[in-house]
């Protein structure tokens, strides 16, 4: 799996990749250099740290909170995308949808209806196994 970073937002700030802008992270999530820094000046004294305790939510307006709904879909989608991709993985490796499934709390089943939606072309996602 290759990561690609057109089309990808910072998980934290919801800020689009860019050449310029680059991303770190992992597991779906990415977050961006200014994030980076932020969120380390937020932790780098105890008494910042004391101050971030409260969720940035409790101090937006209503207006703020809808304005964020299109980042966090767009956060989840990459997440969902990821986890995709890494399934995908699994299956390359010849892991069976029995392993992934218990990896995911569901049945063998489930997870290969989640997975192979719109996928089932191929003759070794034809039937679960």
């Amino acid at each position: 799996m290759e990561f690609i970073g057109a089309g990808k937002i910072c998980s934290f700030c919801g800020v689009d990749w860019s050449p310029q802008r680059r991303f770190a992270g992992g597991f779906g999530a990415q977050i961006c250099a200014e994030c980076i820094a932020r969120y380390s000046d937020m932790f780098s004294t105890p008494a910042k740290l004391k101050a971030a305790t409260r969720p940035p939510w409790n101090e937006m307006s209503n207006e703020q909170m809808l304005d964020s709904l299109p980042d966090i879909v767009a956060t989840s989608e990459q997440v969902d995308e990821f986890l995709h991709g890494w399934v995908g993985l699994l299956r390359e490796r010849g892991i069976s949808w029995q392993e992934i499934g218990l990896a995911l709390g569901v049945s063998r089943q489930a997870a290969w209806e989640r997975f192979t939606r719109g996928k089932r072309s191929p003759a070794r996602e034809a039937e679960p196994g």
